[in-house]
């Protein structure tokens, strides 16, 4: 867009898809803006990058249109100053909660380059927690970076990341879970977590334990009597959390490491490495179990999906690459080519023992 239509092209943007306000810029021949949407049905979460700015709303704002919201941003970049209620905080890198039925100013700071945020809008109506107690964390700094605002905002980063690639009624289920993390995260800031419904908790606690698997997945120690100890909750509580997942705890740990097996196996810069090493690396202590755990989810051993891994590079890599791969493409069952063996320990080179080294 001409850099002189911007700030303009940004007022009417934020005023239609936020909130009527007031907008003003030092920066208007020269202004820079990104606006991003995920609907999830119940909640919106949007993501705003701009150059600096103050907003205003004022009481006739609020009269000429309120979506009834609380809008709960996360600060990835820059600095914002937000009063309301009488109140006013500094927030950076944290997170910052405002009501739209209430006058507010806000003013965006960015050194360098532009302000960031990500906010999550919230009808006032499906926050299950009191409005005069949700009133108390109105323009006050947020937490993002521990407790429950740290499972929040990994969970708003995965969802942007992901979520564009999702189906709507993936991402309506996935606005349920960030509903209810954002009112656990609140309730926590409250002091009042029980006031939260019981599924709300459920699932705080659920994203906390698949967090914890996901970076302890390289430990051989890694079970559910572990993950149970670490949160502080019984075996039959953490079965209880997965009885509606598709997978079960033990299952889900074994599927997790078994990805990051496979990516790694697909890696064109690991080639050299053994196969029992990364598997190892991702808590397999066993080469024999690795191997048939890995056949029954792919159908076909490790050593030979990095040769059709490898095959598909040569295909990718054009008709040079083709014709010097052309011969390792390797699959199961009945008739299927086979990868010969090479002495040298090249592509298809299979070690006595099947996947090993």
């Amino acid at each position: 867009m001409p850099p002189a239509d911007r700030f303009e092209w940004f007022r009417a943007a934020v005023s239609s898809d936020l909130m009527p306000v007031a907008l003003s810029s030092e920066h208007t021949s020269d202004f820079r803006a990104e606006i991003t949407n995920l609907e999830l049905g119940t909640v919106r979460l949007s993501t705003f990058a701009f150059s600096p700015v103050v907003s205003r709303r004022t009481p006739a704002h609020v009269r000429r249109g309120d979506p009834e919201q609380y809008q709960l941003a996360w600060i990835t970049s820059g600095a914002f100053h937000v009063a309301q209620l009488g109140r006013e905080a500094l927030v950076t890198g944290d997170l910052m909660l405002t009501d739209t039925s209430r006058p507010m100013e806000n003013t965006a700071l960015a050194e360098i380059g532009q302000a960031r945020a990500a906010v999550l809008q919230i009808p006032r109506s499906v926050l299950p927690l009191r409005s005069d107690r949700v009133d108390g964390l109105l323009a006050r700094r947020l937490p993002a970076h521990t407790g429950t605002g740290a499972i929040l905002t990994g969970f708003l980063e995965t969802l942007l990341r992901h979520g564009p690639g999702c189906r709507p009624e993936e991402l309506a289920r996935m606005g349920a879970v960030a509903l209810d993390l954002a009112g656990a995260c609140l309730a926590q800031q409250l002091g009042t977590p029980d006031e939260v419904p019981a599924e709300a908790r459920a699932q705080a606690m659920m994203q906390r334990i698949t967090t914890y698997i996901e970076h302890n997945l390289g430990d051989p120690e890694l079970t559910p009597q572990t993950i149970a100890d670490r949160h502080g909750i019984s075996l039959r509580t953490l079965y209880g959390l997965f009885r509606d997942r598709p997978d079960s705890v033990a299952a889900t740990i074994r599927r997790a490491r078994l990805e990051r097996c496979r990516a790694e196996l697909e890696c064109p810069h690991l080639g050299g490495l053994p196969v029992q090493t990364i598997a190892t690396r991702w808590g397999f202590a066993s080469s024999t179990a690795f191997s048939r755990a890995f056949r029954d989810a792919y159908g076909l051993s490790p050593t030979e999906h990095r040769a059709n891994a490898r095959h598909d590079a040569g295909l990718r890599d054009g008709p040079e690459g083709f014709h010097r791969r052309a011969n390792t493409r390797v699959s199961s069952g009945p008739g299927a080519a086979t990868v010969p063996r090479q002495r040298d320990g090249g592509v298809g080179a299979t070690p006595p023992g099947g996947d090993g080294p």
